[in-house]
């Protein structure tokens, strides 16, 4: 083919660049810095009466904070946990979780409409270029931040608004306070809870097998009978807990076998009343020698002699089981005549 047959279109300009080069030269760059916009002022960056009603309404949200979290408070304090509420669209909810949710996210949302209002309304928006520069700070860079630091505070104008600084330092101070009340939640503090039992004078000791009150008579020697106090119900929905402290094992031994002086003046006819807890770590004690009068733990094989006080004679348990003092009432029943007067189970930091 001739050079005149080419087509006309063949013969590029050339500005298009050499393809045996593989250079382009472009008129226009399509990533040219199109700089900023010009800055407009907001109404109340030219109208104070502008600036102090957006002022007002950022101390509002600051202040409407403050209350939900005393209302999250107040609600955490006063509204039953096993109270239940209808509310629409929503349907049967927990009172006390719907309450607390919904002040605490009051709470939350107000200081952040707060900030973002304020940011929006009161601080500069001047939009500020900057290049970017090495991660290593250098000291002018480290003396240009602590400025420009200087300059955003003086522009947030928060030393003359000083009800926007006085809410705003207000909610974020209070706003703490409900994680510091959720602590509670750990568990109640425990007082005196673990130094007592439900056990009383004239409390009548129960057969837990057969939910009747124990006479004498039914406590053969060598047996070993399971016992709780008057009053506390299965269904109780603290049964659990107070079971744990108030179980009570009855052995009869021979009042001539009785060791130990106190054991033998809080006993009655023989009938001793100890603490089914184990002293190590709070395990129940059922295994029962009628020969050595030894009751064994079956966790860690911790033995007691309950014809010595119940004193441990082998395995890691630190103290001897604490004794219930018993007697008879009037109706031939065996009662307490008092609570046990040491905690039961194991050692405790408040046990001093």
């Amino acid at each position: 083919m001739s050079s005149q047959e080419i087509p006309e279109e063949k013969h590029l300009p050339s500005e298009q660049g050499d393809a045996h080069h593989g250079t382009v030269a472009v008129k226009d760059d399509p990533f040219a810095d199109p700089g900023l916009p010009a800055h407009k002022p907001r109404i109340q960056d030219i109208d104070e009466r502008a600036a102090k009603r957006s002022e007002r309404t950022v101390a509002l949200l600051f202040t409407v904070s403050m209350l939900a979290t005393i209302g999250f408070i107040a609600s955490y304090v006063t509204i039953p946990v096993d109270k239940i509420v209808y509310i629409f669209p929503i349907g049967h909810v927990s009172g006390l979780n719907f309450a607390l949710g919904l002040t605490l996210g009051l709470a939350l949302f107000c200081i952040g409409a707060g900030a973002v209002h304020w940011s929006r309304t009161l601080m500069s928006d001047v939009e500020i270029a900057d290049e970017r520069h090495p991660i290593a700070a250098e000291p002018e860079v480290k003396e240009k931040l602590l400025s420009d630091f200087a300059d955003g505070v003086k522009e947030s104008d928060i030393g003359r608004r000083k009800l926007i600084r006085n809410t705003m330092l207000g909610a974020m101070a209070m706003v703490p306070l409900a994680g510091v009340v959720l602590l509670r939640d750990l568990g109640p503090l425990p007082e005196d809870k673990l130094r007592k039992t439900l056990w009383a004078k004239g409390k009548l000791l129960i057969n837990q097998n057969t939910m009747e009150p124990l006479r004498p008579e039914d406590v053969a020697v060598g047996s070993l009978t399971f016992a709780m106090p008057e009053g506390l119900e299965e269904d109780q929905h603290d049964y659990m807990s107070q079971i744990a402290k108030a179980a009570l094992m009855i052995v009869r031994i021979q009042p001539e076998n009785i060791k130990d002086k106190k054991e033998l003046e809080w006993s009655h006819e023989g009938i001793v009343a100890y603490s089914k807890i184990c002293t190590h770590v709070g395990c129940p004690i059922s295994l029962y020698e009628q020969q050595t009068h030894h009751v064994l733990c079956p966790c860690h094989q911790s033995t007691f002699d309950l014809s010595d006080g119940a004193r441990v004679i082998f395995g890691p348990a630190g103290h001897a089981l604490p004794q219930l003092r018993i007697g008879v009432n009037d109706e031939g029943f065996l009662e307490a005549l008092g609570d046990f007067e040491e905690p039961v189970g194991p050692a405790f930091w408040e046990r001093g």
